[in-house]
């Protein structure tokens, strides 16, 4: 009796205490659920992002206590009784909204990697407020006068060379930033800054929409004649991914896009394929961009003028190495005397390759691809599908890590234990020679819905040091290269191979940043040098001795033969009139919109056509981006700026050739570039880094050299 009371008790106790056990679980899982991942500290590996924690919910509360905290910040900068100082003023500002930056860092790249329509909504909901929040402390005049305090007696204060260069781009950024302005100058500023951050958001999230609504839909074998079985394959892949079974779908993102207007001997689709590409925001729908691009142009003006600038590239190349439109329309003219010539002798010779083979049409755009490859092959007996069997991305990718590790003593390791944001990217963790931790470095490669086109690097977190303690850098590399299909690997054309190593070059600056500020560390340099890095790294995608290190058969595991890169080394030159003349229009165009001094009366494709008529632009060639699908101009941060990519061609081309008069693995050369520029960040006037890295500044006869048009 007592033991079956005995047993019975037990029971019941054991039903309470298991109650109670899920009880504590349930709230334990709940207080996890609720537990803004943004609040804490870290508890990942290298304090990485917990991806694996992070919902679309803890965003707005993380970026309203993070505001919420920076004006605290300030407000304690203003109130602290002490004389104005870098420490207590300069210093204590840089390193103000720690959490802001942190949640930013993060949803910002998320908003470009792997978006929805919940972020899209937060991005439209947050642009006004963090560009009210900016101006809350760029505006606020006793702040300024603590700032202008500091500036005032800068050259007494003993500051090293990063303090001095912090403290000058401080003072710079509140001139810039409206502070001079009198108080109904600085309302209408703000609003001007309010509806731009709304409009360049728009802007971007109509593109994403415009590329990911197209399909070419083909339900006809003979509509393939001319593609490669790989092109083939991947379009059937994408086709019962759409939900399209028996069909082939090709799409504007570059790595379905571009084989086919390559290889496609079915004219009309290529024109109806190159037509939707050009067309993108210009349909005179819900989507369309043209009046947006109207707008940014006539507020960038407005806002320019309100600050005493003359036109908004004044404005913007004040703080890059060019300083002055008039310099970027010199590089611009240099080139474009040589490079228009070779693209109409291109053109005509083109136009003879339709005319031989029985053709009575005139070269259009959407034949440019497809007939300059079958010249290539004839001229050089070069097959870019034969090329492409030798870059396998994961031997591209351990090409780019024996390349870091040859000039940099750097060593790659993939962690499959941090947590990642998508299943499609990798992580590795970057070692220096000595095994010492640098950072660590994201890879995201194939295209998707939520991620918008083309290539970027950039950071989760900074490289930086504070209170002792250094911070390492967090970096992402995201591309949109050929997705493995059943039949085969991911292989890389010849161009993304170079794509990979140029965002690796800005990856490895990120990387190796040697700072103590934020704001000046890494890629934060002006935008006319952040190429540099990148460029320079393209180098030695095409050096023999690098492709012999990594460029494998994929099925068979032999080697790149000898006379393969013999003949890709002979057709480096070839086409190059076209490639640099599409880029060349897109940079001229990108200035013509910025240094417009008054609003245009004329509508977005009449100011185009008329730009690229002045500049002469051949009808067979469209600029590479044109107004309403230009996103690094209109909704990225190269507007007045797109010429950088050819500047940074003239000092990368110049740079190498230090390399290439002594070896292009010389340690001593690379140490110094090292030094020099990648760990170096913003601190100083980039002509001077250069110029202690080359000894003089460059010429532009070299990047002539390399494009074979010298």
């Amino acid at each position: 009796m007592y033991e079956y009371k005995f047993i019975r008790i037990t029971f019941i106790l054991a039903g309470v205490l298991a109650l109670l056990v899920t009880s504590c679980r349930e709230k334990q899982l709940k207080m996890q659920e609720t537990v803004n991942p943004f609040f804490t500290e870290y508890i990942t590996p290298f304090q990485v992002p917990p991806f694996d924690q992070i919902r679309n919910e803890h965003f707005m509360p993380a970026f309203v206590e993070g505001m919420k905290q920076q004006l605290e910040e300030v407000n304690s900068i203003i109130q602290d009784q002490e004389a104005p100082s870098f420490a207590n003023t300069i210093e204590a500002l840089e390193y103000s909204g720690s959490l802001l930056r942190k949640v930013s860092d993060i949803f910002y790249n998320l908003t470009s990697s792997n978006t929805s329509d919940e972020l899209q909504r937060i991005a439209r909901e947050m642009a006004p407020v963090m560009a009210k929040h900016r101006d809350d402390i760029n505006l606020n005049p006793l702040l300024f006068d603590r700032v202008k305090a500091v500036y005032a007696q800068r050259d007494s204060l003993g500051l090293n060379q990063e303090q001095y260069k912090l403290l000058e781009n401080k003072y710079k950024d509140f001139v810039r930033g409206g502070a001079n302005l009198n108080k109904e100058e600085q309302e209408r500023f703000r609003k001007i800054n309010e509806t731009l951050s709304s409009l360049t958001l728009q802007f971007g999230d109509n593109l994403l929409k415009e590329t990911n609504a197209f399909k070419l839909v083909i339900d006809k074998r003979e509509d393939l004649a001319g593609l490669p079985n790989a092109v083939i394959q991947a379009a059937s892949d994408a086709a019962n991914a759409a939900g399209l079974p028996d069909k082939w779908v090709f799409t504007l993102d570059n790595p379905s896009r571009l084989p086919f207007l390559t290889y496609a001997d079915n004219r009309d689709l290529r024109r109806e394929l190159f037509m939707a590409y050009i067309n993108k925001g210009n349909h005179g729908d819900s989507t369309d961009n043209k009046a947006i691009v109207s707008e940014i142009v006539r507020l960038r003006i407005e806002r320019a003028h309100l600050l005493g600038y003359e036109s908004h590239a004044d404005f913007i190349l004040e703080k890059n190495m060019a300083k002055e439109p008039k310099k970027v329309y010199e590089l611009l003219d240099k080139l474009w005397q040589v490079v228009l010539p070779a693209a109409t002798r291109e053109a005509e010779a083109l136009q003879n390759k339709i005319k031989n083979e029985g053709g009575d049409f005139r070269l259009e755009p959407w034949d440019w691809w497809y007939y300059s490859e079958k010249i290539k092959k004839e001229k050089y007996n070069f097959d870019e599908e034969v090329l492409r069997s030798y870059f396998k991305l994961d031997d591209v990718i351990n090409g780019v890590f024996m390349v870091a590790n040859k000039l940099y003593g750097l060593q790659f390791t993939e962690r499959a234990d941090l947590p990642k944001y998508h299943p499609d990217a990798r992580v590795f963790e970057v070692r220096e020679s000595n095994g010492s931790h640098v950072g660590i470095l994201y890879m995201d490669f194939f295209p998707r819905e939520s991620k918008r086109f083309g290539a970027w690097m950039n950071n989760y977190r900074d490289q930086y040091r504070k209170d002792g303690q250094h911070i390492s850098p967090v970096v992402t590399v995201v591309c949109n290269f050929s997705k493995p299909t059943a039949d085969q690997p991911s292989l890389l054309s010849y161009d993304e191979t170079s794509t990979l190593f140029h965002e690796f070059g800005h990856a490895l600056h990120g990387l190796l940043s040697d700072c103590t500020y934020p704001s000046l560390s890494g890629t934060s340099v002006p935008r006319d040098f952040v190429e540099l890095p990148s460029q320079i790294m393209e180098n030695w995608a095409a050096e023999p001795e690098v492709l012999y290190m990594f460029a494998r058969h994929y099925q068979t595991g032999e080697p790149i033969p000898e006379e393969l890169l013999e003949n890709l080394k002979k057709s480096q030159y070839f086409n190059q009139g076209f490639t640099v003349a599409e880029y060349l229009a897109a940079s001229y165009l990108d200035m013509d919109w910025h240094t417009l001094s008054s609003n245009p009366q004329t509508d977005v494709l009449r100011f185009e056509d008329n730009s690229m008529k002045h500049i002469g632009l051949i009808p067979e060639i469209v600029s590479r981006y044109r107004s309403t699908y230009f996103q690094h101009i209109f909704s990225g941060g190269y507007s007045s700026g797109y010429y950088s990519y050819v500047w940074a061609q003239v000092l990368d081309s110049d740079a190498y050739e230090a390399f290439r008069h002594t070896s292009v693995f010389n340690p001593a050369t690379a140490l110094s570039f090292r030094q020099n520029i990648l760990e170096m960040g913003g601190t100083e006037d980039p002509m001077v880094l250069y110029k202690r890295f080359r000894g003089a500044e460059p010429g532009i006869e070299p990047l002539l050299k390399k494009k074979g048009m010298l």
